[in-house]
């Protein structure tokens, strides 16, 4: 599961998700990609299910990129606790996914392939995605500027 290897603080506020993304919403390096329609913390473990689902589907063909990496650390403590006595340990850490932003790219497959293995993967990840096209989001112009 995706990690950061060293990070300057253990523990950090849990933040806001308003807004769109404005980074990381266009398709960069695939044809088709996963585009979360609503805000959502998603966790290392839930990337790399939906990872293996899209691998296994296509049958390691193709090539998968993972545009989003978990690096928020999220604590808790432990049941029936009483109140106070400071914040709780690391549990798991998120990827702060803002509606807009691209999750997953996939390309060297055949549409009909890509899009299944990529809405395979988007039942693994807890919030509203849509499968898309790199013309879908570049607005029907297929060529680079």
């Amino acid at each position: 599961m995706l990690t950061p290897k060293r990070v300057k603080h253990r523990k950090q506020f849990r933040g806001s998700m308003t807004g769109k993304a404005t980074r990381g919403n266009k398709i960069t390096y695939g044809e088709y990609g996963i585009v979360a329609t609503e805000p959502c913390w998603i966790k290392s473990n839930q990337i790399e299910a939906a990872r293996i689902a899209m691998t296994r589907y296509v049958k390691r063909g193709g090539k998968v990129w993972i545009k989003i990496f978990p690096d928020k650390p999220v604590t808790a403590k432990p049941a029936e606790t009483r109140m106070g006595s400071g914040k709780g340990t690391l549990e798991y850490w998120v990827a702060v996914v803002k509606p807009g932003r691209v999750l997953f790219e996939i390309s060297g497959v055949q549409e009909d392939v890509a899009r299944e293995a990529l809405r395979l993967a988007t039942h693994k990840l807890p919030c509203k995605c849509k499968v898309v096209s790199r013309a879908d989001l570049e607005g029907g112009e297929s060529n680079e500027n």
